[in-house]
């Protein structure tokens, strides 16, 4: 499969929207900073990891292609962060509320695209596709209408390689752990965006960047696996947002969030998934503009 059919079985689900991503459609735009913590300098010599703040560009988003879709409905939800470096190169962790893909491979993704437009192919996908059902009873809590978006624990799902100044070479995964609580009972369709905007109103929105690091033998190239509980876990520093960011995406101004434009001191991993992200997201570009 290539990404201009991955991006098709895409809109197949949620159908075509003009100026809108294929998936995390319905998204709000904020600005902030990170600032690493020492632990992390320890273990990679990426540029944002050093212990300065940079600056930030964050989207807090619905999964769905769909931009109408409700806030109250069942979808995961995003966190995408841009990172803006020393050098003036930037670099992004993509993160969603799910803690892992349901498919090892792009081509089961869509598999599982199709197969909801058509529900009796879901008995073939999942015997296709065993994974998937252990990943069924872990995912599906997530998908519940949270109270807020800055009340989500988001998954970074893949695996990258952290190259640290000696050459010492780890990999891990990320996790964006929310340092705030509380969030909205009544829920209509925008309640999570209204929520977000009132609650920077009332002062910053901040997540510690949690760092689980694999050990020998665990898989670095199937998102759809867990890492044993018992994993080193660094805190890498934190994410502070700060407010609305209004002058992003607005004229011909195309904003993309990529897992793949990685920093020296940080490279990808095996994981097919990984992998086929770029061509998809050049793909769902061409699109939206």
């Amino acid at each position: 499969m290539n990404a201009e059919q991955a991006v098709d079985a895409i809109n197949g689900v949620f159908g075509r929207h003009d100026g809108y991503r294929a998936l995390h459609a319905k998204g709000t735009l904020c600005k902030g900073s990170f600032t690493a913590s020492p632990e992390a300098a320890s273990i990679t010599r990426a540029g944002h990891m050093l212990g300065e703040p940079v600056a930030a560009t964050v989207r807090f988003s619905n999964g769905s292609g769909n931009p109408k879709h409700p806030d109250y409905a069942p979808d995961p939800r995003g966190l995408a962060v841009k990172f803006y470096l020393p050098d003036d190169s930037r670099t992004d962790i993509v993160a969603v509320s799910t803690p892992r893909f349901p498919t090892r491979t792009p081509e089961g993704f869509m598999e599982l695209m199709q197969a909801q437009k058509a529900p009796w192919k879901l008995p073939l996908f999942f015997a296709r596709h065993p994974e998937a059902l252990k990943v069924l009873p872990v995912a599906a809590p997530t998908l519940r209408p949270p109270a807020s978006y800055a009340v989500i624990r988001y998954h970074g799902l893949h695996a990258f390689k952290w190259i640290a100044t000696d050459g010492t070479e780890r990999y891990v995964r990320y996790t964006w752990v929310p340092l705030q609580e509380g969030g909205r009972r009544q829920r209509d369709s925008d309640y999570l965006q209204q929520e977000l905007r009132e609650r920077l109103e009332a002062g910053p929105i901040r997540f510690r960047l949690e760092l689980q690091v694999a050990m020998p033998g665990d898989p670095v190239d199937d998102p759809s696996a867990a890492w044993p509980d018992n994993r080193w876990r660094v805190d890498a520093g934190t994410l502070e947002v700060t407010g609305l960011e209004t002058d992003r995406e607005t004229g011909g101004d195309v904003l993309v969030f990529d897992p793949t434009r990685l920093t020296d001191g940080i490279e990808l991993s095996d994981d097919p998934v990984l992998r086929f992200r770029p061509d998809a997201y050049s793909v769902s570009v061409a699109r939206r503009t």
